[in-house]
C-alpha cells in the first residue's frame, strides 16, 4: 500500500485516509470525553516520538468533530471514520471547508518538500479563518507536525493562539515540544502519546499488509521502537543496512575503516536519498545519546559530557549542511570520522 503524496513513506497510509489507529485508546478516550463535555481545550498539543499515529488520531478527532458538530450529542467514543462519507471524501481530498491541513509545502522549483513550514502557509489560516467565520461550523487546523515551523510562521501561529476564533480548534502535532516556543506550548493542553507496544505495532503494520516472519518480527520490533515510520524504513528503505554499514565504519580501523565510510557516505547522498539520510542522522544521534546515558549510569560523567557536547556537535553541523545545501558527502564522511576519533577516545 503507498501514497504518491508528498512526505508520505512507501507503504504507509495518510493520516487523513486512515480509518484505524492502534495503541492510543486513552488519549482518543480523552479527547472524546472532553469534546462531549463541551469545556475542550481550543489547542490541543499532540506529543510523541515520529510515527507513533499522532496525524491519524488528529484527523480522526477532527473527523469526529465535524461529523458531530454539536458536543452534547456527539458518541462518548471516537469510531473508526466511514470512508464513504461526505466528511471523510473531504478531508482525505483536502477539500474540506472546515478543515486545514499544514505541513511543509512543496517547492514549485524542485518538486520537493521544502524544509519548514512557512509565514506564507500559515498566512493560509488567517484567510480560511475569515472565510468560513460566521458560517457557524467548527474549523479545524492541523499543524504537521508544530517542530518544521520556522521562526516567522511560529509566531504568526502564536497570534492565532492568543486570540482564536470562536468554534476553532487547534491540533498541533509535535516530535520534540521541547523545541517549540514556550509561548506556543503554554496555550495548549499538552496529550502525550508513548510508542506504541510491541502488539500494536504489529497490528499497525499488519494493517499496512505487512506480515513478519517470526524471527524478523522481534528483530524489527525492538529496532523499530514503537514506530511505524521506524518499521518502514527499516523494511522498505534499506534502514538495517544503514544501521549494519554504521556499525561496522564505528568498528573497523585504518583502511578498511576509510572504505566503509564511503561505501555509507555514497548510499546516504544518493539521488532520491532523504528519507534514509533522515533516518541516519536520527539513528546516529539516538546512538551518542545512548552511550552517554551508558556512561553516566557507570559513573563516566567526563565521558558522558564528552558524549553529549558531541551530540549537539553533530546536530548543528548537520543542520546548517541540510541549511545551506552544503556537500552531503564530505559532511558525512567528516562527522563520521569525528565519530570515530570521539568514541575511541
Amino acid at each position: 500500500m503507498s501514497d504518491e503524496r508528498p512526505g508520505v513513506l512507501d507503504g504507509a497510509i495518510p493520516p487523513q485516509d486512515n480509518i484505524r489507529l492502534f495503541g492510543h485508546e486513552e488519549a482518543e478516550a480523552f479527547l472524546a470525553q472532553s469534546y462531549r463535555s463541551g469545556k475542550g481545550h481550543h489547542a490541543i498539543l499532540i506529543e510523541g516520538p515520529e510515527g507513533i499515529g499522532k496525524a491519524t488520531l488528529a484527523f480522526r478527532f477532527a473527523n469526529h468533530v465535524l461529523s458531530h458538530p454539536d458536543p452534547a450529542a456527539a458518541p462518548v467514543t471516537i469510531g473508526d471514520p466511514d470512508p464513504n462519507s461526505a466528511i471523510s471524501r473531504q478531508i482525505s481530498g483536502g477539500a474540506s471547508h472546515n478543515l486545514l491541513h499544514l505541513a511543509r509545502p512543496v517547492d514549485d522549483k524542485t518538486g520537493k518538500v521544502k524544509s519548514a513550514i512557512t509565514v506564507d502557509e500559515v498566512r493560509r489560516a488567517g484567510k480560511f479563518f475569515s472565510q468560513t467565520s460566521g458560517t457557524g461550523n467548527w474549523r479545524i487546523v492541523v499543524i504537521d507536525p508544530a517542530d518544521d515551523l520556522n521562526r516567522s510562521a511560529a509566531n504568526a501561529i502564536l497570534k492565532i493562539l492568543e486570540e482564536p476564533p470562536k468554534r476553532a480548534l487547534f491540533l498541533v502535532l509535535s516530535h520534540a515540544p521541547g523545541k517549540l516556543l514556550p509561548t506556543i506550548r503554554s496555550r495548549c493542553l499538552p496529550l502525550k502519546l508513548a510508542p506504541l507496544s510491541d502488539d500494536a505495532l504489529g497490528n499497525a503494520l499488519a494493517h499496512l499488509g505487512i506480515s513478519l516472519a517470526q524471527g524478523q518480527g522481534a528483530e524489527l520490533l525492538a529496532a523499530a521502537k514503537g514506530s511505524v515510520s521506524e518499521a518502514l524504513k527499516l523494511l522498505n528503505y534499506g534502514g538495517g543496512e544503514i544501521v549494519a554499514a554504521y556499525e561496522q565504519v564505528i568498528a573497523a580501523n585504518g583502511p578498511a575503516a576509510r572504505r566503509a565510510m564511503h561505501r555509507l557516505a555514497d548510499a546516504l547522498s544518493a539521488k532520491e536519498s532523504d528519507t534514509i539520510f533522515g533516518f541516519f542522522v536520527s539513528h546516529i544521534g539516538d546512538d551518542i545519546m545512548a552511550r552517554a546515558r551508558a556512561a553516566a549510569l557507570e559513573g563516566h560523567l567526563t565521558v558522558a559530557e564528552r558524549l553529549a557536547r558531541l551530540y549537539a556537535d553533530v546536530t548543528e553541523r548537520l543542520n546548517i549542511s541540510q541549511a545551506y545545501n552544503l556537500d552531503r558527502k564530505q559532511t558525512i564522511i567528516t562527522i563520521l570520522g569525528d565519530l570515530k576519533q570521539q568514541l575511541s577516545a
